[in-house]
């Protein structure tokens, strides 16, 4: 059984992973040979096609980690702390990527690399919010009681999230709302079929990074609870060099 499912999550990954990359190289194409150049932005507004969907696959990742925070403090399992991590660290890789991304785009729109912008600060927010369960999960134990209080930043982390999407409607500042149109929009068929060519690849990505993490994490529990077992029975379990 261990094995007929080892090969089958095999073929799961080798497919996503295969599927993945097929369109990270569309999107490339699609962004640097067939969608035209902005007139104001030049060559930078390119960076929008993996800006916002890099936001969105953070937003992925920070679903996973709720799913699995909220899962965990109403019933702990190995399976429901591997998902809140492997969405956690997920959503530390991909805003990284929005706040790398950010700032290169707006140097060239604000000229300033950062302004304290209502959605670039509540961006920041989320992101050492993440940074925060990471550093924790890292290196504070892998106890019942640091599962909680990481599960629990899991959650905080999610209800930013919404704050983000809405802090232009709320509080106004300078960031652009490019797809609804009100911030120049996508005029351009092809600027809309690499926008959304970008969101199709990052969310193939994000579900990549968050499928891996997580059976990762459930290799190490595994790992973990049988040296625990071998402890208990006084078997030695180090390994003879």
């Amino acid at each position: 059984m261990d094995q007929a499912r080892g090969r089958y999550g095999a073929a799961v990954f080798y497919a996503l992973a295969s599927v993945t990359t097929l369109a990270f190289v569309a999107e490339i194409v699609l962004v640097f040979l067939f969608a035209p150049t902005e007139a104001r932005m030049g060559i930078v507004q390119k960076i929008f096609y993996f800006h916002v969907p890099s936001a969105y696959g953070m937003y992925l990742g920070a679903a996973a980690c709720f799913v699995g925070s909220v899962a965990y403090l109403a019933g702990p399992t190995d399976a429901r702390d591997a998902l809140a991590r492997a969405g956690a660290e997920a959503a530390v890789v991909f805003g990284a990527m929005v706040l790398t991304t950010g700032p290169l785009w707006g140097a060239k729109a604000w000229g300033a690399f950062w302004t304290w912008d209502p959605r670039l600060t509540t961006a920041l927010l989320s992101f050492l919010i993440y940074v925060a369960y990471w550093v924790l999960r890292g290196f504070a134990g892998d106890g019942d009681g640091e599962r909680r209080f990481a599960a629990a930043l899991g959650v905080l982390g999610a209800a930013n999230l919404p704050i983000i999407h809405f802090s232009v409607q709320k509080w106004g500042g300078q960031h652009p709302m490019v797809v609804t149109g009100s911030g120049g929009g996508l005029q351009h068929p092809a600027m809309k079929v690499a926008f959304w060519g970008g969101m199709l690849a990052f969310t193939l990505l994000a579900t990549l990074v968050v499928w891996v993490r997580a059976r990762l994490e459930m290799a190490s529990s595994r790992l973990r609870r049988a040296e625990e077992d071998a402890i208990d029975l006084g078997l030695d379990t180090r390994v003879e060099a």
